[in-house]
């Protein structure tokens, strides 16, 4: 029983001693950390005053995003870093985070100007079809009426009718006529 006391003395002494070198090496790396940041901020100020003394650029027009397709892109593959007992461990992760940013500058695409476009008439949505039907008619609308002159499903036809009524430009006169309030 004392030998094994007297391992457990030894064993938590040089835990302690370990645990001192962890905490040295962490402040150096926090110290390493703050020096790289410091260089990329003197990297960018002197980027900037470069670009600045430079004769100021035409700005190129508005480009218009892609439509988006399910099928074209993959999702981007995340990184992963291996976890260390160091409590100092989300501050490398940001600085990898600006390393591997500053290293893909971003590329500039020669883009043409497009003719300028004409503002288009704003589209009428399911709801403002249902409301000018029942706007139209001077006795209401009942259900049968409304789906013949929309062409909607009865499903669409009763959560138009649902929005128009919560947000109160319709009342339901009685079960299936509905009149504009």
């Amino acid at each position: 029983m004392k030998k094994l006391k007297e391992q457990l003395k030894a064993v938590s002494k040089e835990l302690v001693k370990f645990s001192k070198k962890v905490e040295a090496a962490a402040a150096k790396v926090d110290k390493l950390m703050k020096a790289e940041a410091k260089k990329a901020t003197a990297k960018k100020a002197a980027t900037k005053k470069v670009a600045a003394k430079k004769a100021p650029a035409k700005k190129a027009p508005a480009k218009k995003k892609p439509a988006k397709k399910a099928a074209a892109k993959k999702p981007a593959a995340k990184k992963t870093v291996a976890k260390k007992t160091t409590a100092k461990k989300p501050a490398a992760k940001k600085t990898v985070a600006k390393k591997t940013a500053a290293k893909k500058p971003a590329a500039k695409k020669k883009v043409t100007k497009a003719a300028p476009k004409k503002p288009a008439a704003k589209k009428a949505t399911v709801l403002d079809a249902v409301f000018d039907v029942i706007g139209k008619s001077s006795n209401g609308a009942t259900i049968a009426h409304l789906k013949q002159k929309t062409g909607l499903s009865p499903r669409q036809l009763s959560n138009a009718l649902y929005k128009l009524s919560t947000r109160g430009k319709i009342v339901a006169q009685s079960r299936g006529l509905y009149v504009k309030k």
